[in-house]
C-alpha cells in the first residue's frame, strides 16, 4: 500500500506570484503595453507558458507571441528566483513526507526546467522523485497522462494517491486520472474550486502531512 503524494507548482508550494507578474509586465512594456496588476496575471497562470502569454497580450499574431513568449521566458529565467519563496508550512511539510518515504513528485504546467531550477534554488530537489513540467508530454494538465506516469513510476496505489493544487486544473487532473484531489486554501486561484470542488482543503500542508501519515 503505497502513498504518492502530487503537488502543483506555483500557488501551490511556491509563492511566485512577483516574479511573474514582473517577467509579464517586463514583457508589456518591451511590447508599449502598460503593467497588469498582480491578481489579473495570477489570473492567467495555470495552464502554461504559452497561454500566459496569450492571456496578456490577446491581440498579437502568431509570429509576435512567439517573440513576445521568448522575450518572457528569457526574462523570467533570470529572475525566476529573486523574490519567490515557499509558503509557510511547505518545507517542514515536504521534510517530514520525505522522512517517512512517500513518493513526492511535481506535476505542473510550468516548463520542466524552470520548474527544476526553482525547485533546486529552493533547495528541495531531494523531496522529489520525479518532477514533470508543461512540456514534458504531448499534453499539459488536466490531462491525466502526468499523473498516470507517476503511478507507474512509484508503484502507488491509485487509491492511496493525492493530487495537490491550488485551481480547478488540478482538480480536474485528479478527476481525470481518477485519483484524490486535495485544494489549497492559498494560492492564485483558490475561487476557481467553486467550479470543481476538491475532494477536501487544507490551510496548511502540514496539516496534510499528517493526514497522510496517520492513514493505516
Amino acid at each position: 500500500m503505497k502513498d504518492l503524494l502530487i503537488f502543483d507548482l506555483d500557488g501551490t508550494l511556491i509563492d511566485s506570484k512577483e516574479d511573474l507578474v514582473g517577467s509579464v509586465n517586463a514583457m508589456l512594456a518591451w511590447k508599449h503595453r502598460a503593467p497588469l496588476p498582480h491578481d489579473v496575471v495570477a489570473s492567467y497562470v495555470g495552464n502554461g507558458a504559452p497561454m500566459l502569454v496569450k492571456r496578456a497580450l490577446p491581440d498579437l499574431g502568431e509570429d509576435e507571441h512567439l517573440a513576445a513568449l521568448q522575450f518572457f521566458l528569457d526574462y523570467y529565467r533570470e529572475h525566476m528566483l529573486d523574490a519567490t519563496t515557499l509558503y509557510p508550512g511547505v518545507r517542514e511539510a515536504l521534510d517530514r513526507l520525505h522522512q517517512h518515504h512517500i513518493a513526492l513528485a511535481v506535476l505542473t504546467n510550468k516548463p520542466v526546467r524552470f520548474s527544476e531550477r526553482l525547485i533546486a534554488g529552493l533547495g528541495l530537489s531531494a523531496h522529489f522523485f520525479k518532477i514533470y513540467g508543461g512540456n514534458s508530454f504531448e499534453e499539459k494538465k488536466p490531462h491525466p497522462i502526468g499523473i498516470e506516469r507517476l503511478i507507474a513510476e512509484s508503484s502507488a496505489d491509485r487509491a492511496r494517491t493525492v493530487m495537490v493544487g491550488d485551481s480547478a486544473v488540478d482538480v480536474l487532473t485528479a478527476r481525470a486520472a481518477k485519483v484524490q484531489a486535495c485544494g489549497v486554501s492559498w494560492g492564485f486561484q483558490p475561487e476557481t474550486f467553486q467550479q470543481a470542488p476538491p475532494d477536501f482543503m487544507v490551510d496548511d500542508l502540514r496539516v496534510l502531512a499528517e493526514m497522510v501519515l496517520e492513514r493505516p
